[in-house]
């Protein structure tokens, strides 16, 4: 087992609200963020994840907001699940952009991922409704159209 697989382990003992395929999920989808959203660079002593150092390889501190990560886990799952996107969250028990931050809250407690100052759990708070942004048109190649306003 990897350090990875004991951090969720450890979650999963503390919280057992979502599966473990969730916190993969929202891992995965900051590696998704880094390759293809531009992150803001903040200054060395703002923390952000050790997953983005090590496997990234930054030499400047990296950060997403709360509602950028949302952005991000909205994109990562429209191009991993399509139409079903919104279904696989809600069989995870993932319904709303709290919950997001209920899993990113609950890998920081573990040391899995760190937090700058200025973070704060409700930042992941109604971000946005599932239900409007899992509605999406779909182009004939299944690239997925930009977010409606």
């Amino acid at each position: 087992m990897n350090d990875e697989d004991l951090y969720i382990c450890e979650i999963l003992e503390n919280d057992d609200r979502y599966p473990s395929a969730a916190y993969y999920f929202i891992r995965d989808a900051l590696a998704f963020a880094a390759d293809s959203m531009e992150l803001n660079e903040c200054c060395e002593e703002e923390a952000n994840t050790d997953i983005e150092s090590e496997l990234f390889g930054w030499t400047k501190e990296r950060h997403l907001t709360g509602q950028q990560f949302c952005e991000a886990l909205r994109l990562y799952a429209l191009n991993q699940y399509g139409y079903m996107a919104k279904i696989v969250l809600k069989s995870w028990g993932v319904d709303s952009t709290r919950c997001f931050g209920d899993m990113v809250y609950n890998m920081i407690a573990v040391g899995m991922f760190k937090k700058s100052s200025r973070d704060e759990q409700s930042h992941f708070d109604d971000v946005y409704d599932f239900d409007d942004v899992f509605e999406v048109d779909f182009e004939m190649s299944g690239a997925v159209s930009p977010r409606r306003s």
